[in-house]
């Protein structure tokens, strides 16, 4: 049974509760951020290396967008509100496993299921929410729901921070457990069951060879900052990505229910508004995971000081999100989304320059800046997206949508980590130099703990 669009009773109630069950994926994108210099302490935390922090955040990221349209198509099929609340369990799952884990590697294969059950609440809970609302309201609700998302990723930080000033690093996780259990008890009373009366068959192959692409991608990246893309290691990795990108996208054109459909990108607003969403994560989850490291080592601020510092990108969301669709009936969805662009790579660009003694009104008028910027992308992105696919295919176009943020934020978070690894190997290359090769490059990934040193 579908759900009324027009007319039913509960629709803004539905959403306020899914959007609780999503700013706990959201926050987990960025929460992990604040912690990073505590987990690479051998004592406080993991002792984990550069490269394994950078996976403990990706790991999550990469299986989340690996999975997003498989997942979104068993929601259509089987339900939205069953799949909801199966990713529901799923990270809750993760998050017990992760704030438990006794090594680096226990940590990335719990982030592992974490990303499997985000996979499953991202994209059926905006379709849930797209067949509830009428066409004149559903740009407010999608702007509303994307709103929360920057809101999410803002928070991160910030809820990261206060955690790590009272508690162990592990509750930065744990304190998904009880959201996560009121979410799903509310979520299982309240909200309708819905499913496409056309579904489409899972893409078992498709979604594999997406996984296996973007890990190959990702793993280059982040060995080209480890060892330098002078050298031979980064290279077969990259190799390897590109050629199997390129094996998935000739699938996905040849299969009869492709995890991805192509046939979609024809459609100019889709694309546009897909490529708008792409950009503007990739440099915003780059910058999140660069500032908390100039913050905390740099800066020597404690994990709260510098995660309230990112706190003004929160603001800007809470204040500019809902205010979008208003912006977009009066100038147009180009006009605004290139504001929105121009506003947020200027905003982030400033970042290059933070030195020592940058004034903290810079740090917070930048993030502000930005958060005003991702705005203007984020919400008119999403309600073009969800304006280009059939209703009955809502799950598709959100899936699809998120599938390219989550893509474009694990490439961010690679980039952004390869250059800062880059950067600090070329600075301690003087000192180490007189080392063995091996202590050299174990200098070289423990940035946190050298610098605590």
């Amino acid at each position: 049974m579908t759900a009324s669009a027009e007319n039913h009773p509960r629709r803004w109630v539905v959403l306020g509760v899914l959007i609780v069950s999503l700013l706990a994926v959201v926050l987990d994108n960025t929460v992990l951020n604040v912690a990073l210099t505590t987990l690479a302490d051998p004592a406080e935390g993991l002792g984990a290396t550069q490269s394994e922090l950078e996976w403990s955040i990706n790991s999550y990221t990469l299986v989340f967008a690996g999975f997003l349209l498989s997942l979104g198509t068993l929601g259509d099929r089987f339900g939205r509100k069953r799949g909801v609340l199966a990713g529901l369990v799923l990270f809750c799952l993760g998050s017990l496993l992760s704030a438990y884990a006794g090594s680096p590697g226990q940590l990335i294969g719990a982030r592992v299921v974490m990303g499997l059950g985000a996979a499953a609440i991202m994209p059926l809970s905006l379709a849930i929410v797209t067949g509830l609302f009428a066409e004149r309201d559903r740009p407010r609700a999608i702007a509303v729901w994307s709103g929360s998302v920057g809101i999410g990723v803002a928070l991160g930080p910030v809820v990261g921070g206060l955690l790590l000033e009272h508690f162990w690093w592990g509750s930065v996780f744990l304190v998904n457990v009880p959201v996560i259990v009121a979410a799903f008890v509310v979520i299982a009373i309240v909200v309708p069951e819905t499913r496409s009366q056309r579904p489409g068959r899972v893409d078992a192959a498709g979604a594999l060879l997406s996984i296996a692409a973007l890990t190959s991608l990702t793993y280059g990246i982040v060995a080209g900052g480890e060892h330098g893309f002078s050298q031979d290691r980064p290279w077969p990795w990259l190799a390897a990505g590109v050629v199997l990108l390129a094996v998935f996208l000739l699938w996905e054109r040849r299969a009869a229910d492709p995890a991805l459909d192509l046939r979609l990108f024809r459609d100019a607003g889709f694309s546009a508004a897909n490529t708008a969403i792409g950009l503007v994560f990739f440099a915003a989850m780059g910058a999140f995971f660069f500032i908390q490291f100039y913050l905390q080592l740099v800066r020597g601020f404690a994990p709260l000081k510098a995660g309230l510092l990112v706190t003004p990108f929160a603001v800007a969301q809470l204040i500019f999100a809902p205010a979008s669709a208003a912006l977009v009936r009066r100038c147009g969805i180009r006009a605004v989304c290139a504001a929105g662009l121009l506003l947020t790579a200027a905003a982030l660009a400033g970042t290059v320059r933070l030195a020592t003694d940058t004034s903290l009104w810079v740090v917070g008028g930048a993030f502000f800046a930005a958060g005003i910027g991702m705005s203007l992308v984020m919400a008119p992105s999403m309600a073009s997206v969800m304006a280009s696919v059939p209703r009955d295919r809502a799950s598709v176009g959100s899936a699809t949508a998120n599938t390219v943020r989550q893509v474009a934020s694990a490439l961010g978070i690679a980039v952004a980590g390869s250059i800062l690894t880059s950067l600090y190997r070329a600075g301690i290359a003087p000192d180490v130099a007189g080392l063995p090769p091996a202590a050299r490059d174990a200098a070289a990934e423990a940035l946190a703990a050298a610098h605590a040193v």
